[in-house]
């Protein structure tokens, strides 16, 4: 038997040289793997066919943003295929709704639909270039926030209980800040008012940091603001927090009562967001995407990320989230009528 030609010894280079190939083999073959696992499929294999775009009606960077891209991530996840958010802001919400709106009914355009732009502004605008009813197809609600009551701290109220007997002392004596006429901040503060029975001054700005540096500097007296802003504000001691508007105390901060156990029993007003689609998408493939989108929002994980953001998710029916809709726009225009609320 011939003696072999023994191998060469490897070198340390040739050991890694053949390790990184292997390593890279290993990470193709997971990749592949990866993309050939079987993604969630609809009817006629949507969305297979292309990628699905989120439009938001507002900039980067909100609240809104953050739960659409929230929800985009998990959604792309699920289908193996490309969840996109689109920004288009501009007209209070007006613009990326009427888009959507005017979009192909085919699931591959949907909306981040907001309390502003889907009842409220159909009473508030005098000209407003879609009809909710008919314009869109609802999916689910999303998720609810509540607002919390900031005090100044020269206002003298420590509680809901004084603050409310400051107001009922002194009519037109106290004001409140808001982002301006209309706003979410705004009709609550009228909603809180009517309640009680007191008026005070409304003093709007072109945004709400504008009038958190007046509530800090003691220029106004009370603002309602969203919870993560609100409360980092009555942190640092810029502001008294004294309430939030949920009927449930927030995860957020438990310790914060409610404005309905402070004084103004039932009250409640959250903002919330939700997914639509263009009407004339077909039901089959609403009634697929709900499933799909409940299912993420029942998540442990995601649920546990809206609750860092001060939100509480809220899944739905396509119907119940239309009657939903209706509900809310009947509300809020009583509200703006009531108080003649215009907007120029």
């Amino acid at each position: 038997m011939k003696n072999r030609t023994p191998f060469p010894p490897l070198t340390r280079g040739a050991l890694l040289r053949r390790a990184a190939a292997a390593l890279s083999a290993l990470a193709f073959g997971g990749a592949a793997i990866a993309q050939a696992a079987p993604a969630a499929a609809g009817p006629g294999g949507y969305p297979a066919t292309g990628r699905v775009v989120i439009v938001v009606p507002f900039a980067a960077g909100g609240a809104t943003d953050i739960v659409a891209r929230l929800v985009a991530d998990e959604l792309g996840k699920r289908w193996g295929t490309a969840v996109v958010v689109d920004n288009k802001a501009g007209a209070g919400g007006g613009i990326g709704t009427e888009f959507v709106a005017r979009a192909k009914p085919d699931g591959y355009t949907l909306l981040l639909g907001t309390q502003t732009a889907l009842s409220v502004n159909p009473t508030l605008l005098k000209k407003i270039s879609y009809d909710v009813d008919r314009d869109f197809a609802p999916v689910t609600q999303l998720a609810s926030t509540p607002l919390v009551l900031l005090a100044s701290n020269k206002s003298g109220a420590h509680n809901v209980k004084e603050l409310i007997a400051l107001l009922k002392a002194k009519p037109d004596a106290l004001s409140y800040g808001t982002s301006g006429n209309g706003t979410s901040q705004h009709l609550t503060t009228l909603m809180m008012l009517n309640r009680i029975g007191a008026k005070a001054v409304h003093v709007p700005y072109k945004g709400s940091s504008q009038s958190l540096v007046d509530l800090a500097g003691n220029q106004i007296d009370m603002q309602f603001d969203n919870m993560t802003t609100a409360l980092a504000f009555a942190k640092n001691g810029q502001a008294k927090a004294l309430a939030v508007t949920s009927l449930a105390r927030s995860p957020l901060q438990p310790e914060l009562p409610t404005l309905a156990e402070s004084g103004v029993p039932g009250f409640e007003a959250v903002t919330w967001l939700g997914l639509l689609a263009p009407a004339n998408t077909p039901p089959a493939v609403v009634n697929w995407l709900n499933k799909e989108v409940v299912s993420v929002l029942e998540s442990p994980a995601v649920t546990s990320r809206l609750a860092g953001q001060g939100f509480t998710p809220k899944p739905m029916t396509p119907e119940a989230f239309r009657k939903f809709i209706q509900a809310e726009t009947v509300k809020f225009s009583e509200l703006i009528k009531a108080n003649n609320i215009t907007v120029d």
